[in-house]
């Protein structure tokens, strides 16, 4: 039961200062001297050559000229003539974008801003205003003729 006039705990105590956190390996945990002292790395891997894409153009041609031309038959044609791309032909030059020139803008052009000066001298409400007063006297003078 609680404590009189206190309320009720909902958690755990923690666990005294000679209590240390985490898993305790004796022979390879040596503390901070171990730890500076030995330089444990990762071996590193061979990788292999990497696989160059399917050169799918020419794949193309040579199926075009066996006669094939259903999808199927293509697609018997990739499994037996696996043409790959060359190394030459793949590389990071070929593969991108040329080049734009330095005044290219691509997209819309931004909107080009507002006037400050003019929003301060209300320069579009006096517009409007004139633009309202044009209307009205063009009724008054159609209403005149009619």
């Amino acid at each position: 039961q609680a404590e009189l006039g206190k309320p009720q705990r909902n958690c755990y105590n923690l666990p005294g200062f000679d209590f240390s956190y985490g898993l305790y390996i004796h022979r390879t945990d040596g503390g901070v001297r171990e730890a500076i002292g030995h330089w444990n790395t990762v071996k590193p891997r061979t990788t292999s050559a990497p696989n160059m894409p399917r050169d799918f153009i020419t794949m193309n041609r040579g199926a075009l000229k066996a006669g094939y031309t259903t999808a199927h038959e293509y697609n018997l044609y990739y499994k037996a003539k696996d043409i790959r791309c060359k190394k030459e032909e793949y590389n990071s030059f070929k593969r991108c974008s040329p080049k734009a020139p330095a005044d290219l803008t691509y997209g819309s052009p931004a909107r080009p801003s507002t006037p400050f000066f003019d929003l301060l001298q209300h320069k579009y409400k006096e517009l409007w205003m004139e633009h309202q007063r044009a209307l009205t006297i063009a009724q008054r003078m159609q209403k005149k003729k009619v």
